[in-house]
Protein backbone atom coordinates (compact mmCIF):
# COMPACT_ATOMS: atom_id res chain seq x y z
CA UNK A 1 0.00 0.00 0.00
CA UNK A 2 0.89 3.51 -0.70
CA UNK A 3 2.57 5.43 2.46
CA UNK A 4 -0.87 6.70 4.84
CA UNK A 5 -0.21 10.57 4.83
CA UNK A 6 -1.60 10.45 8.04
CA UNK A 7 -1.62 13.56 10.00
CA UNK A 8 -3.40 16.99 10.27
CA UNK A 9 -1.61 19.81 7.73
CA UNK A 10 -2.74 23.38 6.55
CA UNK A 11 -0.97 22.83 3.40
CA UNK A 12 -1.02 20.43 1.05
CA UNK A 13 1.47 18.00 0.08
CA UNK A 14 3.35 19.08 -3.05
CA UNK A 15 3.60 15.67 -5.14
CA UNK A 16 6.02 15.24 -8.40
CA UNK A 17 6.81 12.26 -11.03
CA UNK A 18 9.96 13.26 -11.47
CA UNK A 19 11.21 15.69 -9.29
CA UNK A 20 10.55 17.89 -6.20
CA UNK A 21 12.70 20.45 -4.54
CA UNK A 22 11.51 22.28 -1.10
CA UNK A 23 13.75 25.27 0.47
CA UNK A 24 13.19 28.24 2.41
CA UNK A 25 12.08 30.67 -0.12
CA UNK A 26 10.24 30.27 -3.07
CA UNK A 27 12.72 31.69 -5.64
CA UNK A 28 15.07 29.49 -4.24
CA UNK A 29 13.15 26.58 -4.98
CA UNK A 30 12.33 27.51 -8.22
CA UNK A 31 15.56 27.71 -9.37
CA UNK A 32 16.24 24.45 -8.10
CA UNK A 33 13.31 23.03 -9.72
CA UNK A 34 14.41 24.75 -13.23
CA UNK A 35 17.68 22.96 -12.80
CA UNK A 36 16.00 19.75 -12.75
CA UNK A 37 13.35 20.49 -15.77
CA UNK A 38 16.89 21.45 -17.92
CA UNK A 39 18.31 17.60 -17.30
CA UNK A 40 20.05 18.25 -14.16
CA UNK A 41 20.32 16.25 -12.09
CA UNK A 42 19.51 16.60 -7.81
CA UNK A 43 23.67 17.69 -7.08
CA UNK A 44 22.95 20.55 -10.05
CA UNK A 45 19.29 21.16 -8.29
CA UNK A 46 20.58 21.77 -4.69
CA UNK A 47 23.69 23.85 -5.58
CA UNK A 48 21.18 26.53 -7.85
CA UNK A 49 19.32 26.34 -4.90
CA UNK A 50 21.96 27.39 -2.33
CA UNK A 51 23.22 29.89 -4.42
CA UNK A 52 19.64 31.48 -4.99
CA UNK A 53 18.97 31.31 -1.28
CA UNK A 54 21.93 33.96 -0.90
CA UNK A 55 20.20 36.27 -2.47
CA UNK A 56 16.74 35.41 -1.17
CA UNK A 57 17.65 34.98 2.32
CA UNK A 58 20.64 37.00 2.91
CA UNK A 59 20.70 36.91 6.31
CA UNK A 60 20.13 33.38 6.76
CA UNK A 61 23.16 31.56 4.37
CA UNK A 62 25.57 32.54 1.68
CA UNK A 63 28.67 32.09 0.14
CA UNK A 64 30.81 33.05 2.59
CA UNK A 65 29.00 30.49 5.53
CA UNK A 66 29.20 26.68 5.89
CA UNK A 67 27.63 23.75 5.05
CA UNK A 68 26.72 20.25 4.67
CA UNK A 69 25.69 18.16 1.84
CA UNK A 70 24.23 14.66 1.70
CA UNK A 71 24.41 13.23 -1.51
CA UNK A 72 22.30 9.67 -2.61
CA UNK A 73 22.94 8.17 -5.66
CA UNK A 74 20.74 6.22 -6.69
CA UNK A 75 22.16 3.81 -9.24
CA UNK A 76 24.75 2.11 -6.36
CA UNK A 77 22.92 3.49 -3.29
CA UNK A 78 25.06 5.62 -2.24
CA UNK A 79 24.93 7.67 0.62
CA UNK A 80 27.46 10.47 1.19
CA UNK A 81 28.36 13.65 3.17
CA UNK A 82 30.09 16.80 1.64
CA UNK A 83 31.53 18.75 4.46
CA UNK A 84 32.16 21.94 3.76
CA UNK A 85 32.55 23.91 7.58
CA UNK A 86 35.35 25.14 7.32
CA UNK A 87 38.11 25.94 10.24
CA UNK A 88 38.97 28.45 12.29
CA UNK A 89 41.55 31.15 11.26
CA UNK A 90 45.11 30.06 12.05
CA UNK A 91 45.36 33.31 13.75
CA UNK A 92 42.00 32.32 16.45
CA UNK A 93 43.93 31.69 19.88
CA UNK A 94 41.56 31.48 22.68
CA UNK A 95 43.94 35.03 23.30
CA UNK A 96 42.87 36.70 20.13
CA UNK A 97 39.50 37.57 21.57
CA UNK A 98 39.53 40.67 24.02
CA UNK A 99 35.96 39.46 24.75
CA UNK A 100 32.84 36.87 23.71
CA UNK A 101 31.65 40.02 21.75
CA UNK A 102 34.72 40.23 19.54
CA UNK A 103 33.89 36.24 19.38
CA UNK A 104 30.63 36.68 18.35
CA UNK A 105 30.28 39.55 15.86
CA UNK A 106 32.97 42.06 13.87
CA UNK A 107 35.70 40.70 12.24
CA UNK A 108 37.41 38.34 14.21
CA UNK A 109 34.08 36.43 14.56
CA UNK A 110 34.45 34.83 10.87
CA UNK A 111 35.79 31.26 9.74
CA UNK A 112 36.51 30.16 7.01
CA UNK A 113 34.51 30.92 3.95
CA UNK A 114 33.94 27.36 3.14
CA UNK A 115 30.55 26.98 0.94
CA UNK A 116 32.01 28.32 -2.62
CA UNK A 117 34.50 25.98 -1.98
CA UNK A 118 31.50 23.28 -1.00
CA UNK A 119 29.20 23.98 -4.20
CA UNK A 120 31.94 23.85 -6.40
CA UNK A 121 33.58 20.45 -5.30
CA UNK A 122 29.39 19.11 -5.21
CA UNK A 123 29.47 20.44 -9.32
CA UNK A 124 32.65 19.05 -9.93
CA UNK A 125 32.41 15.57 -8.60
CA UNK A 126 28.09 15.19 -8.93
CA UNK A 127 26.46 17.46 -11.31
CA UNK A 128 25.55 17.43 -14.72
CA UNK A 129 25.04 20.96 -15.76
CA UNK A 130 27.59 23.84 -16.03
CA UNK A 131 28.39 26.15 -13.26
CA UNK A 132 27.44 29.23 -15.34
CA UNK A 133 23.59 27.66 -15.73
CA UNK A 134 23.48 26.57 -12.15
CA UNK A 135 24.40 30.18 -11.06
CA UNK A 136 22.13 31.93 -13.67
CA UNK A 137 19.06 32.12 -11.51
CA UNK A 138 20.74 33.55 -8.58
CA UNK A 139 22.92 35.81 -10.13
CA UNK A 140 19.59 37.01 -12.11
CA UNK A 141 18.23 37.73 -8.81
CA UNK A 142 21.03 39.64 -7.54
CA UNK A 143 20.75 41.86 -10.45
CA UNK A 144 17.09 42.48 -10.25
CA UNK A 145 16.23 42.04 -6.75
CA UNK A 146 14.21 39.99 -4.63
CA UNK A 147 11.12 41.41 -2.75
CA UNK A 148 11.55 41.04 0.81
CA UNK A 149 8.87 38.82 2.03
CA UNK A 150 6.62 39.61 5.64
CA UNK A 151 8.79 36.98 7.71
CA UNK A 152 11.80 38.10 5.82
CA UNK A 153 11.00 41.69 7.74
CA UNK A 154 10.75 39.96 11.03
CA UNK A 155 14.50 38.53 10.52
CA UNK A 156 15.69 41.86 8.87
CA UNK A 157 14.46 43.82 12.08
CA UNK A 158 16.06 41.24 14.75
CA UNK A 159 19.76 41.26 12.77
CA UNK A 160 19.78 44.98 12.87
CA UNK A 161 18.61 45.32 16.33
CA UNK A 162 22.03 43.02 17.19
CA UNK A 163 23.61 46.33 16.32
CA UNK A 164 26.80 44.02 14.33
CA UNK A 165 26.05 45.22 11.33
CA UNK A 166 28.89 47.41 9.01
CA UNK A 167 28.29 50.15 7.29
CA UNK A 168 28.51 48.20 3.40
CA UNK A 169 25.88 45.87 4.78
CA UNK A 170 23.55 48.55 5.90
CA UNK A 171 23.96 49.94 2.73
CA UNK A 172 22.53 47.43 0.58
CA UNK A 173 20.02 45.77 3.23
CA UNK A 174 18.67 48.95 5.52
CA UNK A 175 18.52 51.85 3.14
CA UNK A 176 18.37 54.75 5.45
CA UNK A 177 19.49 52.83 8.70
CA UNK A 178 15.64 51.71 8.20
CA UNK A 179 14.13 48.06 8.25
CA UNK A 180 13.10 47.73 5.00
CA UNK A 181 9.49 47.24 4.63
CA UNK A 182 8.08 43.91 3.24
CA UNK A 183 7.95 44.39 -0.50
CA UNK A 184 10.74 46.55 -0.85
CA UNK A 185 12.90 45.19 -3.49
CA UNK A 186 16.59 44.12 -2.65
CA UNK A 187 19.13 44.63 -4.96
CA UNK A 188 22.91 42.67 -4.78
CA UNK A 189 24.50 43.57 -7.99
CA UNK A 190 28.20 43.04 -5.67
CA UNK A 191 26.99 39.64 -5.18
CA UNK A 192 26.04 39.19 -8.63
CA UNK A 193 29.49 40.27 -10.07
CA UNK A 194 31.14 37.56 -7.91
CA UNK A 195 29.09 34.67 -8.91
CA UNK A 196 29.62 35.75 -12.15
CA UNK A 197 33.77 35.41 -11.25
CA UNK A 198 33.04 32.00 -9.33
CA UNK A 199 31.91 30.74 -12.78
CA UNK A 200 34.85 31.89 -14.62
CA UNK A 201 37.34 31.20 -12.23
CA UNK A 202 35.97 28.77 -10.22
CA UNK A 203 37.76 27.88 -6.60
CA UNK A 204 40.78 29.39 -7.57
CA UNK A 205 39.51 32.83 -7.80
CA UNK A 206 37.53 32.29 -4.62
CA UNK A 207 40.29 30.95 -2.25
CA UNK A 208 43.65 31.87 -4.25
CA UNK A 209 42.60 34.91 -6.78
CA UNK A 210 41.28 37.97 -6.48
CA UNK A 211 38.42 37.05 -4.30
CA UNK A 212 40.59 35.79 -1.65
CA UNK A 213 42.70 39.10 -1.57
CA UNK A 214 39.43 41.02 -1.27
CA UNK A 215 38.31 38.84 1.65
CA UNK A 216 41.42 38.90 3.49
CA UNK A 217 42.01 42.89 2.75
CA UNK A 218 38.81 43.63 4.26
CA UNK A 219 38.78 41.73 7.11
CA UNK A 220 42.59 42.60 7.58
CA UNK A 221 41.79 46.28 7.26
CA UNK A 222 39.26 46.02 10.25
CA UNK A 223 41.92 43.86 12.74
CA UNK A 224 40.02 40.54 11.69
CA UNK A 225 41.96 37.13 11.67
CA UNK A 226 41.68 35.64 8.83
CA UNK A 227 44.65 35.50 6.26
CA UNK A 228 45.94 34.28 2.67
CA UNK A 229 46.96 31.03 3.93
CA UNK A 230 43.69 30.18 5.95
CA UNK A 231 41.71 30.77 2.46
CA UNK A 232 44.14 29.00 0.28
CA UNK A 233 44.41 25.87 2.07
CA UNK A 234 40.68 25.29 2.39
CA UNK A 235 39.38 21.81 0.85
CA UNK A 236 35.82 20.24 1.29
CA UNK A 237 35.88 16.79 1.69
CA UNK A 238 33.50 13.74 1.54
CA UNK A 239 32.80 11.26 4.00
CA UNK A 240 30.71 8.42 5.10
CA UNK A 241 27.84 8.70 7.40
CA UNK A 242 27.09 7.37 10.50
CA UNK A 243 23.53 5.68 11.16
CA UNK A 244 21.09 4.08 13.70
CA UNK A 245 18.51 1.61 12.56
CA UNK A 246 15.09 2.59 13.71
CA UNK A 247 11.58 1.48 13.14
CA UNK A 248 13.01 -0.65 9.96
CA UNK A 249 15.09 2.00 8.24
CA UNK A 250 18.28 3.58 8.77
CA UNK A 251 18.57 7.38 9.89
CA UNK A 252 21.73 8.99 8.52
CA UNK A 253 23.58 11.78 9.25
CA UNK A 254 27.38 13.39 9.60
CA UNK A 255 29.70 11.86 11.71
CA UNK A 256 31.31 14.50 14.42
CA UNK A 257 32.13 16.81 15.16
CA UNK A 258 28.48 17.05 13.38
CA UNK A 259 25.87 17.16 16.35
CA UNK A 260 24.13 14.94 14.42
CA UNK A 261 25.15 11.68 16.63
CA UNK A 262 22.92 13.40 19.24
CA UNK A 263 19.36 12.70 17.41
CA UNK A 264 21.00 9.34 16.36
CA UNK A 265 21.44 7.91 20.07
CA UNK A 266 18.30 9.62 20.88
CA UNK A 267 16.53 8.04 18.20
CA UNK A 268 18.24 5.00 19.02
CA UNK A 269 17.26 4.76 22.91
CA UNK A 270 13.32 5.61 22.23
CA UNK A 271 13.63 2.73 19.92
CA UNK A 272 12.25 0.19 21.84
CA UNK A 273 8.99 2.55 23.55
CA UNK A 274 5.78 2.10 21.53
CA UNK A 275 5.77 5.73 20.92
CA UNK A 276 2.81 4.97 18.43
CA UNK A 277 1.18 3.51 20.94
CA UNK A 278 1.49 6.41 23.14
CA UNK A 279 -0.10 8.85 20.61
CA UNK A 280 1.79 11.47 19.15
CA UNK A 281 2.56 14.92 21.45
CA UNK A 282 0.90 13.04 24.26
CA UNK A 283 2.58 13.49 27.57
CA UNK A 284 3.73 10.12 28.11
CA UNK A 285 5.53 10.15 24.08
CA UNK A 286 7.03 14.27 24.81
CA UNK A 287 8.10 12.98 28.28
CA UNK A 288 10.14 10.32 26.93
CA UNK A 289 11.05 12.18 23.88
CA UNK A 290 12.69 14.92 26.35
CA UNK A 291 14.31 12.64 28.71
CA UNK A 292 16.48 11.26 25.67
CA UNK A 293 17.06 14.23 24.08
CA UNK A 294 19.09 15.43 27.71
CA UNK A 295 20.86 12.44 27.85
CA UNK A 296 22.07 12.36 24.55
CA UNK A 297 22.72 16.08 24.57
CA UNK A 298 24.80 15.76 27.64
CA UNK A 299 26.55 12.94 25.49
CA UNK A 300 26.77 15.01 22.19
CA UNK A 301 28.72 18.35 24.71
CA UNK A 302 30.95 15.67 26.10
CA UNK A 303 32.34 13.80 23.00
CA UNK A 304 31.15 15.39 19.20
CA UNK A 305 33.64 18.02 19.27
CA UNK A 306 36.15 15.30 19.57
CA UNK A 307 35.38 14.94 15.81
CA UNK A 308 37.70 11.86 14.94
CA UNK A 309 38.06 10.58 18.82
CA UNK A 310 34.39 10.81 19.29
CA UNK A 311 33.43 7.25 20.64
CA UNK A 312 31.29 7.19 17.48
CA UNK A 313 30.76 3.47 17.91
CA UNK A 314 30.44 3.27 21.54
CA UNK A 315 27.70 5.84 21.91
CA UNK A 316 25.25 3.74 19.47
CA UNK A 317 26.35 0.53 20.90
CA UNK A 318 23.36 -1.65 22.33
CA UNK A 319 25.09 -2.15 25.65
CA UNK A 320 25.52 1.62 26.82
CA UNK A 321 21.70 2.78 25.18
CA UNK A 322 20.65 0.39 27.21
CA UNK A 323 22.71 1.68 30.49
CA UNK A 324 21.61 5.20 29.55
CA UNK A 325 18.03 4.11 28.85
CA UNK A 326 18.06 2.89 32.30
CA UNK A 327 17.95 6.70 33.87
CA UNK A 328 15.22 7.53 32.27
CA UNK A 329 12.52 8.13 35.06
CA UNK A 330 8.70 7.84 33.53
CA UNK A 331 7.38 9.90 36.47
CA UNK A 332 10.21 12.35 37.03
CA UNK A 333 11.89 14.89 34.75
CA UNK A 334 15.69 14.90 34.83
CA UNK A 335 17.74 17.85 34.85
CA UNK A 336 19.69 19.04 32.15
CA UNK A 337 22.75 20.82 31.59
CA UNK A 338 21.37 22.33 28.45
CA UNK A 339 22.84 22.58 25.00
CA UNK A 340 25.96 24.03 25.37
CA UNK A 341 28.98 23.55 27.38
CA UNK A 342 28.55 25.45 30.78
CA UNK A 343 30.81 24.84 33.66
CA UNK A 344 28.77 26.04 36.00
CA UNK A 345 25.76 23.98 35.04
CA UNK A 346 27.39 20.22 33.99
CA UNK A 347 28.39 20.16 37.52
CA UNK A 348 25.03 20.71 38.92
CA UNK A 349 22.42 18.43 36.97
CA UNK A 350 21.09 14.90 37.40
CA UNK A 351 21.97 14.31 33.60
CA UNK A 352 25.44 13.91 32.83
CA UNK A 353 27.60 12.34 29.87
CA UNK A 354 27.80 8.67 30.22
CA UNK A 355 31.18 7.08 30.69
CA UNK A 356 32.09 4.91 27.47
CA UNK A 357 35.07 2.91 26.59
CA UNK A 358 39.05 4.06 27.09
CA UNK A 359 23.49 28.57 26.12
CA UNK A 360 19.76 29.11 26.32
CA UNK A 361 18.27 30.41 22.88
CA UNK A 362 21.86 30.88 21.15
CA UNK A 363 21.37 33.12 17.66
CA UNK A 364 21.36 31.53 14.34
CA UNK A 365 20.37 32.09 10.94
CA UNK A 366 20.36 28.88 9.16
CA UNK A 367 18.73 27.25 6.05
CA UNK A 368 17.68 23.64 5.12
CA UNK A 369 16.84 22.45 1.15
CA UNK A 370 15.89 19.40 -0.09
CA UNK A 371 15.80 17.88 -3.48
CA UNK A 372 14.98 14.86 -5.66
CA UNK A 373 15.63 13.98 -9.18
CA UNK A 374 14.16 12.07 -11.71
CA UNK A 375 16.64 9.70 -11.34
CA UNK A 376 15.60 9.17 -7.81
CA UNK A 377 19.11 10.91 -7.21
CA UNK A 378 18.57 12.85 -3.90
CA UNK A 379 20.69 15.52 -1.89
CA UNK A 380 19.80 17.79 1.08
CA UNK A 381 21.99 20.57 2.57
CA UNK A 382 21.76 22.79 5.44
CA UNK A 383 24.22 25.92 5.70
CA UNK A 384 24.72 29.00 7.64
CA UNK A 385 26.14 32.32 8.21
CA UNK A 386 25.86 31.85 12.00
CA UNK A 387 23.81 34.66 12.65
CA UNK A 388 21.90 37.55 11.41
CA UNK A 389 23.87 38.46 8.27
CA UNK A 390 26.98 36.81 9.84
CA UNK A 391 29.74 38.49 11.00
CA UNK A 392 27.87 41.59 10.26
CA UNK A 393 30.55 41.99 8.22
CA UNK A 394 30.53 42.55 4.32
CA UNK A 395 34.15 41.40 2.67
CA UNK A 396 34.92 44.37 0.68
CA UNK A 397 33.91 44.89 -2.74
CA UNK A 398 32.66 41.33 -3.35
CA UNK A 399 29.08 42.03 -1.72
CA UNK A 400 28.86 38.53 0.40
CA UNK A 401 28.64 38.18 3.98
CA UNK A 402 30.79 36.48 5.86
CA UNK A 403 29.81 34.02 8.77
CA UNK A 404 30.34 34.10 12.27
CA UNK A 405 30.93 30.52 13.06
CA UNK A 406 34.33 31.66 15.77
CA UNK A 407 31.38 32.49 18.45
CA UNK A 408 30.12 28.79 18.30
CA UNK A 409 33.40 27.84 19.47
CA UNK A 410 33.25 28.13 23.49
CA UNK A 411 35.32 30.07 25.45
CA UNK A 412 35.89 28.18 28.74
CA UNK A 413 39.06 26.54 28.53
CA UNK A 414 37.54 23.45 30.22
CA UNK A 415 35.52 22.91 26.93
CA UNK A 416 36.08 20.04 24.48
CA UNK A 417 34.87 22.98 21.65
CA UNK A 418 37.34 25.48 23.27
CA UNK A 419 38.37 27.63 19.87
CA UNK A 420 42.00 27.43 18.42
CA UNK A 421 44.33 27.86 15.48
CA UNK A 422 42.86 25.82 12.72
CA UNK A 423 40.50 24.08 15.05
CA UNK A 424 37.40 22.06 13.28
CA UNK A 425 34.07 22.98 15.20
CA UNK A 426 31.40 21.00 16.72
CA UNK A 427 28.66 21.59 14.34
CA UNK A 428 25.24 22.20 14.81
CA UNK A 429 23.70 21.51 11.76
CA UNK A 430 22.77 17.99 11.23
CA UNK A 431 20.89 17.45 7.80
CA UNK A 432 18.99 14.22 8.17
CA UNK A 433 18.19 10.84 5.05
CA UNK A 434 16.60 8.00 5.87
CA UNK A 435 16.79 4.75 3.97
CA UNK A 436 14.87 1.28 3.48
CA UNK A 437 16.61 -1.56 5.17
CA UNK A 438 18.22 -2.72 1.75
CA UNK A 439 19.71 0.59 1.29
CA UNK A 440 16.98 2.49 -1.24
CA UNK A 441 15.95 6.23 -0.17
CA UNK A 442 12.96 6.70 1.45
CA UNK A 443 13.56 10.43 2.45
CA UNK A 444 15.97 14.02 3.36
CA UNK A 445 14.96 16.53 5.94
CA UNK A 446 16.40 19.07 8.47
CA UNK A 447 15.80 22.44 9.53
CA UNK A 448 17.53 25.38 11.10
CA UNK A 449 17.14 26.07 14.85
CA UNK A 450 20.89 25.78 16.22
CA UNK A 451 20.99 23.17 18.83
CA UNK A 452 17.62 22.71 18.34
CA UNK A 453 18.60 20.97 15.11
CA UNK A 454 19.04 18.05 17.34
CA UNK A 455 15.82 17.60 18.70
CA UNK A 456 13.63 19.34 15.79
CA UNK A 457 14.89 16.84 13.21
CA UNK A 458 13.89 13.65 15.58
CA UNK A 459 10.47 14.67 16.30
CA UNK A 460 9.67 15.47 12.33
CA UNK A 461 11.41 11.71 11.76
CA UNK A 462 9.74 10.23 14.56
CA UNK A 463 6.32 11.74 12.75
CA UNK A 464 6.62 9.87 10.04
CA UNK A 465 7.85 6.54 11.22
CA UNK A 466 6.31 6.22 14.42
CA UNK A 467 2.91 7.88 13.30
CA UNK A 468 2.82 7.53 9.66
CA UNK A 469 1.99 11.35 8.88
CA UNK A 470 2.66 12.81 5.28
CA UNK A 471 6.42 14.83 5.08
CA UNK A 472 4.24 18.36 5.48
CA UNK A 473 2.24 17.12 8.37
CA UNK A 474 5.36 16.08 9.48
CA UNK A 475 6.68 19.26 9.43
CA UNK A 476 4.08 21.47 11.10
CA UNK A 477 3.39 19.61 13.79
CA UNK A 478 3.87 21.37 17.05
CA UNK A 479 7.31 20.65 18.22
CA UNK A 480 8.92 21.38 21.57
CA UNK A 481 12.73 22.12 22.45
CA UNK A 482 14.50 20.76 25.87
CA UNK A 483 16.97 23.43 27.95
CA UNK A 484 19.09 23.40 30.53
CA UNK A 485 17.60 22.24 33.78
CA UNK A 486 13.91 20.96 33.45
CA UNK A 487 12.65 23.86 30.93
CA UNK A 488 10.66 22.74 28.18
CA UNK A 489 9.91 25.13 25.20
CA UNK A 490 6.49 24.39 23.76
CA UNK A 491 4.51 25.54 21.03
CA UNK A 492 1.03 26.73 22.45
CA UNK A 493 -0.68 24.51 19.80
CA UNK A 494 0.39 21.49 22.38
CA UNK A 495 -3.15 21.31 24.30
CA UNK A 496 -2.91 22.39 28.11
CA UNK A 497 -3.89 19.10 29.89
CA UNK A 498 -0.57 17.89 27.90
CA UNK A 499 1.26 20.97 29.08
CA UNK A 500 -0.09 19.89 32.79
CA UNK A 501 0.35 16.55 33.19
CA UNK A 502 3.79 17.56 31.80
CA UNK A 503 4.26 19.69 34.73
CA UNK A 504 3.29 17.36 37.23
CA UNK A 505 6.33 15.20 36.10
CA UNK A 506 8.79 18.59 37.09
CA UNK A 507 8.78 20.05 33.37
CA UNK A 508 8.89 23.62 33.69
CA UNK A 509 6.88 24.68 30.43
CA UNK A 510 7.59 27.56 28.74
CA UNK A 511 4.66 28.53 25.97
CA UNK A 512 6.00 29.85 22.55
CA UNK A 513 3.73 31.43 19.58
CA UNK A 514 1.57 28.30 18.02
CA UNK A 515 4.08 28.46 14.76
CA UNK A 516 7.92 29.54 16.24
CA UNK A 517 11.15 29.56 14.86
CA UNK A 518 12.73 28.97 17.75
CA UNK A 519 12.04 25.26 16.90
CA UNK A 520 13.10 25.38 13.66
CA UNK A 521 11.95 25.77 9.71
CA UNK A 522 12.25 22.04 8.41
CA UNK A 523 12.16 21.36 4.51
CA UNK A 524 11.87 17.71 3.69
CA UNK A 525 11.65 15.25 0.75
CA UNK A 526 10.66 11.61 0.58
CA UNK A 527 9.83 8.75 -2.06
CA UNK A 528 6.72 6.97 -1.25
CA UNK A 529 7.79 3.31 -0.64
CA UNK A 530 5.68 1.42 -3.25
CA UNK A 531 4.51 4.33 -5.99
CA UNK A 532 7.83 5.94 -6.59
CA UNK A 533 5.74 9.15 -6.18
CA UNK A 534 7.79 12.06 -5.27
CA UNK A 535 6.08 14.01 -2.08
CA UNK A 536 7.47 17.50 -0.47
CA UNK A 537 7.00 19.26 2.77
CA UNK A 538 7.84 22.87 3.59
CA UNK A 539 7.32 24.43 6.93
CA UNK A 540 5.12 27.82 7.52
CA UNK A 541 7.25 28.74 10.25
CA UNK A 542 9.95 30.71 7.59
CA UNK A 543 8.66 31.11 3.61
CA UNK A 544 8.86 27.67 2.88
CA UNK A 545 7.73 26.00 -0.44
CA UNK A 546 7.56 22.76 -1.65
CA UNK A 547 7.29 22.09 -5.68
CA UNK A 548 7.48 18.78 -8.16
CA UNK A 549 6.86 18.10 -11.75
Amino acid sequence: MAWPNRGLSHRSVAVGARGMVASAHPAATLAGLQMLQRGGNAVDAIIATAAALNVAEPYMSGIGGVGYLLSFQASDRALRVLNYNGTAPKAAFPDAFRNRREQEHGPKSPMIPAAAGGWLTALETAGRLDPATVFAPAIDLAETGVPLTPKGEYFYRNSINGGHLDGPTKAVFFPGDRVPPAGTVIRQPKLAATFRDVVAGGMDVFYRGAIADEIVRAVQAQGGLLGADDLAEFQPFWQETISVGYRGYRVHSAPPPCSGIQYLEALALLEPYDLAGMGQNSPESIHLIAEAFKLAGADRIAYAPLAADCPTEDLLSPAYLDRRREEIQPDMAGSSPGERFDGRLTSGTSITAGEVRGKHKVPESTTHFCVIDADGNAAAITQSLGDGFGSGVMAGETGLMLNNFNFWFDSDRESPNLIGPGKTIEMCMAPAAMTHADGRLFGMIGTPGSFGIVQTTPQMIMNLLDHGFSIQAAIEAPRFRAYERTILEMEARIPKTTRDELARKGHEIRLIDDWSFLVGGGQGVMIDPDTGARFGGADPRRDGVALGY
